[in-house]
């Protein structure tokens, strides 16, 4: 797609069910009606700072750990915070966060380091809580929707 905009979906999938919401949130950004917007999908570990620099928007995807996010969540963010901070503020973004709690020191650890790079937050995080559920398949694949769209659509 030459001159597609550039989504990239960063996202923590230890076990079935995250690795369902993962590909949910990839399905969604890939729906045929969204035409102009490439998905790429990489595990923490494999992504860093270069692909954040070349996208247009970024959708983060973690499990609550000890009210946290995962550590390789951290690791991406730790090998990519300073070569992104001056070179990617505003850059569009959005996260889900699979949580067997509350989420809310997941969300809150995500949204400093975010804050500090001063990343453009497009909604409220998606927290898929409690017990594992089908719908949280569904809101993962409209938050993937969503962000491609708005991508698609030029309104990021």
């Amino acid at each position: 797609m030459a001159g597609a905009r550039k989504l990239l979906i960063v996202a923590h999938a230890p076990s079935p069910n995250t690795e369902t919401l993962r590909n949910a949130v990839a399905e969604g950004a890939r729906h045929p009606d969204i035409e102009n917007v490439e998905v790429r999908v990489l595990p923490p570990l494999e992504a860093g700072p270069d692909d954040v620099l070349a996208c247009d928007a970024i959708i983060l995807g973690t499990t609550e750990n000890l009210g946290y996010m995962s550590g390789a969540l951290k690791d991406f963010f730790d090998r990519s915070y300073y070569p992104c901070l001056e070179k990617t503020q505003g850059l569009p973004f959005a996260f889900y966060i699979r949580a067997g709690h509350d989420g809310t020191g997941t969300r809150r650890a995500i949204e400093s380091i975010t804050t500090g790079l001063r990343w453009r937050l497009l909604q409220e995080p998606l927290i898929c809580r409690g017990e594992y559920r089908d719908e949280f398949e569904e809101q993962c694949r409209e938050l993937g929707m969503y962000v491609a769209a708005s991508l698609d659509a030029g309104l990021l």
